[in-house]
């Protein structure tokens, strides 16, 4: 990643040596391209799908990153990226690992069928224009009669998989379906208007591999799968979300961010494109690819190894609606497309506010050069309310901090859809994670006046289906080291007894993880979640020092078992999974979620039964929100907020913030509103017996 906006020369070698995590560089993701289009024919049209780090493997960094801390030669690693192509215009996906170091392509495997790449920007943009210009696709549209001028626009979908390998409805091949939309004909030169608002019942299919209309769906708008020939289309009114459509609201005042001495936080670079944040005894690593975004290294706190690796690592969205072709609809964000490709440019005083530092990334693009991504992750403090409080009632005398949080941002775009992501630090240990899901419903025709149970209608003809928001962050810990296990808590009440008579007792228990499988919350007994290490005991209670993991309860997936909605989405049936280390199961749904049948995810590691109780282990933490659309959530959505908190049990001896220095009116300087309002001010002292003292008698308290 880069803190520049700049060109890099790719000849120009760089004076920051290139460490083991640090993201590839550009000159790196050039080599890698250059290497792979060496080892076939001149004449061969090679499309890039992802060049990207090849993490080396852990038993071997381990070692380095131990030198590493405490100042010692650190060992050789060679530099390896994993490179992802087709052969243009066919269906020959390879993966190949390149040999930076050692200049050389070390493997290169064609893949099977049923596995099938990623979308990327240029293809999409080319589906686009193909599903528009096809003749078919437009005698269909010619029987809406649009009115002249009308704008169409096109939203090509991930096809998805129902298994039907039939004619025109296979789902081997890797497709896109098109769902057809119109801007306002009334303002038609718009290109932000609300395209969702006016949806077309018209579907083309178009083939990823020869670039083609392969068929043509009608949508089914009524009740049931009944299907009717396009007819005059009726344009209903618009609903725009941008600003100049409405009328604003004009009395709210700035708020401003000031940090008059700068942030607290430092910056530095580990390698060219990778960095390393300092901030409150914290200590961490910054990467960034296409797939994830941003994904966090080597976390400490306070010299203590916390986590190996934390990342984002996988999404999946099914929908409720039971008809063809919306049965196959369920996206996998990330798996699909990638959190880092959909990375938005964030913008200083828009996206983040305060004293901002922005980190850039460089990736690829389809013909394997370097494509760069300004200001794709924002780093800044914020102010999170009271930290800890207590008032002494005998002397009066409260002492209270605040709760400042670092937070590392990235937002993308998934067509209709943004996810606001974060990582955010506090000053007692706790490390979470944000969800923020807003940006605009996916939407389908509907008949005028009928209701269905599956979906919202949102505005007149307009249909937003029910869907679930799945999620699953990957937690690689390192508690005090590196072999750790899962245990539960319960609470259980205490049988009345001589000891309880009064019924009112209960305890709490725990019970270890032994082997890797899916686990569940349940409220009803309290079951908390904790990684723990059993070797390393709390000086003050013996107890093994752990995290416990807060995560929001979910709705897990409605598809039933034997729905390709369910075997794609190995992740979405447990609050939990723990799995044993292995190097390459990155991501909990699969390598690779395109069309994918299930099989290859976090569900099929589970199952191997494997040994992780003090143990190298990783750690699944699944949450969500089951989306039943409402009327406010269109045009435009209002975030929802989701958050994992990760927090220490018996890690510290005492409260880690006791350290945070005391809220001061002479740090925070804040201000009497009826100073800039020209409003009274209500004072009150509190005097002998503890009563309120009105000193102005015109207060209005």
């Amino acid at each position: 990643m880069s803190t520049e906006q700049v060109v890099v020369s790719l000849a120009k070698r760089t004076a920051i040596p290139q460490h083991p995590l640090g993201p590839l560089t550009a000159a790196e993701i050039s080599e890698s391209a250059r290497l792979i289009k060496g080892s076939w024919p001149s004449n061969t049209n090679v499309h890039f799908k992802s060049i990207t780090l090849q993490e080396p493997k852990k038993a071997e960094l381990l070692p380095f990153l131990a030198a590493e801390h405490s100042g010692r030669r650190t060992p050789t690693i060679e530099r390896k990226s994993f490179v992802l192509y087709y052969i243009r215009n066919t269906d020959k996906l390879h993966e190949a690992i390149v040999n930076l170091s050692l200049g050389e392509v070390e493997s290169n495997l064609r893949l099977g069928p049923y596995v099938h790449s990623p979308a990327d920007g240029d293809e999409i943009v080319k589906v686009e224009k193909i599903a528009l210009e096809d003749e078919k696709v437009q005698a269909e549209i010619a029987k809406l009669q649009l009115p002249e001028g009308t704008v169409l626009i096109s939203d090509p979908w991930i096809y998805g998989s129902d298994g039907i390998d039939d004619g025109l409805f296979t789902d081997a091949k890797r497709m896109f379906q098109c769902f057809l939309y119109i801007l306002d004909p009334n303002n038609a030169s718009e290109a932000d208007g609300n395209h969702y608002a006016m949806p077309l019942t018209i579907s083309p299919v178009v083939s990823a591999e020869t670039m083609t209309v392969t068929r043509i769906d009608i949508l089914p708008t009524g009740v049931d799968n009944t299907i009717r020939e396009p007819s005059p289309y009726k344009v209903q009114p618009p609903n725009e979300y941008i600003p100049e459509a409405q009328t604003l609201r004009t009395d709210i005042k700035p708020l401003n961010v000031i940090q008059p001495e700068g942030a607290s936080f430092t910056v530095k670079n580990f390698s060219e494109q990778g960095h390393e944040i300092a901030w409150q005894k914290w200590d961490f690593k910054v990467g960034f690819n296409l797939r994830e975004g941003m994904v966090l290294y080597d976390v400490h706190y306070d010299g203590r190894p916390l986590f190996y690796r934390l990342s984002l690592s996988d999404m999946n969205i099914p929908y409720a609606d039971p008809r063809h072709p919306y049965h196959k609809k369920a996206a996998f964000d990330l798996g699909d497309a990638g959190a880092g490709i959909m990375a938005n440019n964030l913008q200083l005083g828009c996206d983040c506010l305060g004293s901002i530092h922005y980190l850039s990334a460089i990736l690829n693009d389809d013909k394997g050069e370097p494509l760069h991504m300004p200001n794709c992750v924002c780093i800044h403090e914020q102010d999170a309310g009271i930290g800890w409080k207590h008032t002494n009632y005998r002397t009066g005398r409260a002492a209270v901090v605040r709760n400042r949080e670092l937070v590392l941002q990235s937002i993308i775009t998934v067509s209709n859809y943004e996810y606001i992501l974060a990582f955010q630090f506090n000053q007692a240990g706790e490390v979470m994670y944000e969800v923020r899901a807003t940006g605009i419903l996916s939407t389908q025709p509907i008949d005028e006046g009928i209701t269905v149970p599956w979906g919202t209608v949102v505005h007149p003809g307009v249909l937003a289906a029910h869907h679930q928001h799945i999620f699953s962050l990957r937690i690689d810990p390192m508690i005090d080291g590196p072999m750790n296990r899962v245990v539960y808590d319960e609470a259980h009440p205490m049988p009345r007894s001589d000891f309880n008579p009064h019924g009112v007792g209960y305890t709490v228990n725990e019970t270890p993880v032994t082997t890797s499988c899916g686990l569940d919350q349940n409220w009803d007994v309290n079951r908390i979640f904790k990684i723990q290490n059993a070797g390393v005991k709390n000086p003050i209670n013996g107890k093994p020092v752990a995290y416990k993991i807060m995560a929001p309860p979910f709705q897990k997936m409605l598809a039933d078992k034997d729905s390709f909605h369910f075997k794609r989405a190995e992740f979405a049936d447990h609050n939990i999974y723990v799995t044993s280390y292995k190097d390459d199961e990155l991501y909990a749904g699969g390598k690779y979620t395109n069309q994918s049948r299930g099989g290859t995810g976090v569900r099929s590691w589970a199952d191997r039964k494997d040994n992780v109780l003090d143990d190298d282990i990783v750690v699944w933490v699944q949450f969500g929100i089951n989306h039943v659309p409402r009327i406010e959530d269109f045009p435009v959505m209002p975030c929802e907020i989701l958050k994992v908190a990760l927090k220490p049990v018996n890690f510290f001896e005492k409260n880690p913030a006791l350290d945070v220095p005391q809220s001061v009116q002479s740090f925070n300087k804040s201000v009497l509103a009826s100073m800039n309002h020209g409003q009274e001010a209500g004072e009150a002292v509190v005097e002998k017996g503890g009563e309120l003292c009105c000193v102005k008698e015109s207060s209005k308290l």
